[in-house]
């Protein structure tokens, strides 16, 4: 319990005051209307998480390019606005405070999957390699269109407009998913993107699909409602960033701090001296997510002065009041693998309560 001082304190970021120091980490639950609509459970499932500082929603996509996997949520439409509208004031009458994060798949995608039945799109025409689950099963990933130009630029249009649809919701930022294996971080890793004009090659050029991405969208709803989340060194799906994938990161981050983005989310990979790098070169709010970080751990980054705020995904999904559990030292409901992607409430809406065991 020595690292839960902090934990538990008044949180700054950016223009909001969080109640803690903890957050919810961003994850795929497939559970949206096949218009990608959030689904009728959405607005309970958040706001029973409402008493973390921050809850960073699930990806939604930013067109119909951008959808991955079956049934996960957009934010572009009239008909999304509405339905995310519903989840975001359930979060804000509980009193917490939510962002979405703004997620295109790029090359993980297959065409059963999305509106309009299209190839996935990407920096370079070289598919990852693996499947994607679709209504008729699995699926090996069809090699996706490598992306012109006239449609880079669009894309960042896409982003901006899902992050004006996300504020016409409600939320009180968004996120900008640069992570696991998806079009941002497609861009940036060298195994993706072979491309010789100004969007390959070079670390700068490979950086600056990312740059303009946050630009556009800070520029569009504020750099204090603007956040990134980044995995160096990850290797999902074919991604390899090179050897030059540190100095890659230390370019990026040093850049994106021009901006003012109000914080940057490292989902970390074991690299220390890279985070150590980032922290260093970060000047507004860090949050550190760790995978299978233990709960004896937690508030260690925060002590530390690693983290600003720290991220936890599964504990939080099968943990409505992880908080008040935290707080007590009770046990922890165990999160149900089997229950992730799709489905009904199960394994969504009833994890039980500590008042209900």
């Amino acid at each position: 319990m020595q690292n839960m001082n902090k934990v538990f304190e008044l949180a700054q970021l950016g223009r909001y005051t969080l109640s803690n120091h903890l957050v919810m980490a961003p994850m795929t639950r497939s559970r949206a209307q096949q218009d990608g609509t959030p689904g009728e459970l959405s607005a309970e499932y958040y706001a029973q998480r409402a008493s973390v500082g921050l809850i960073i929603t699930e990806g939604a996509q930013p067109s119909d390019d951008g959808q991955g996997y079956l049934t996960t949520p957009g934010i572009y439409t009239d008909a999304h606005i509405q339905g995310w509208k519903k989840t975001i004031d359930a979060v804000h009458a509980k009193g917490g405070h939510i962002f979405i994060q703004l997620m295109h798949a790029g090359r993980m995608s297959h065409p059963d999957n999305t509106p309009h039945h299209r190839l996935g799109v990407a920096p370079s025409a070289i598919p990852p390699k693996t499947g994607m689950f679709t209504a008729t099963g699995m699926q090996d990933i069809p090699t996706p269109k490598a992306l012109t130009i006239e449609e880079i630029k669009q894309i960042i249009q896409d982003f901006k407009h899902a992050a004006k649809s996300a504020i016409q919701a409600g939320a009180d930022g968004i996120e900008i998913h640069g992570a696991n294996a998806y079009l941002i971080q497609q861009f940036l890793a060298p195994s993706a993107n072979t491309r010789t004009d100004e969007y390959g090659g070079s670390i700068e050029n490979r950086a600056r699909f990312a740059i303009e991405v946050a630009t556009a969208i800070a520029e569009e709803i504020g750099a204090d409602r603007t956040g990134i989340r980044l995995s160096p060194g990850t290797n999902l799906w074919g991604i390899d960033e090179g050897k030059e994938g540190p100095e890659l990161y230390r370019y990026l981050v040093k850049e994106l701090n021009t901006l003012g983005l109000v914080y940057v989310h490292v989902m970390h990979q074991g690299n220390e001296e890279l985070l150590s790098d980032i922290r260093n070169l970060w000047t507004q709010t860090l949050i550190v997510n760790r995978p299978n970080h233990p709960r004896e751990k937690i508030g260690h980054d925060l002590k530390s002065g690693l983290a600003d705020l720290e991220a936890y995904g599964q504990m939080v999904l099968a943990n409505p009041d992880f908080i008040e559990r935290l707080k007590v030292n009770a046990p922890m409901n165990e999160a149900d693998r089997m229950t992730f992607f799709g489905g009904t409430e199960k394994g969504y809406t009833d994890y039980p309560m500590l008042s209900q065991t």
